[in-house]
């Protein structure tokens, strides 16, 4: 049974192998971190875990604010994952 609902954004190519730009999820029960969501979303689908690839740096906000994979995720929390930026 989840704690509460979520929305996860997805940008740029994220989007495109995800499939989707956004959704909103129910927070398992023991998901309490960033690291632990992208590892559970990598599950949800082979979609999600084309876009969320094991190794890959994937930047994360939360509530708008940069995060970390120690970061916390709540019920209510706005997730967003987006590739790295890349200069040149």
């Amino acid at each position: 049974m989840g704690r509460g609902s979520i929305k996860i954004l997805y940008f740029a190519w994220l989007r495109e192998r995800v499939g989707v730009s956004e959704e909103d999820v129910d927070l398992p029960e023991g998901i309490g971190t960033v690291g632990a969501l992208q590892d559970w979303l990598r599950g949800r689908s082979p979609r999600h875990a084309a876009g969320l690839v094991t190794g890959m740096t994937i930047r994360c906000a939360v509530n708008q604010e940069f995060a970390g994979p120690d970061e916390a995720v709540r019920p209510g929390d706005e997730v967003a994952f987006f590739p790295p930026v890349t200069g040149g």
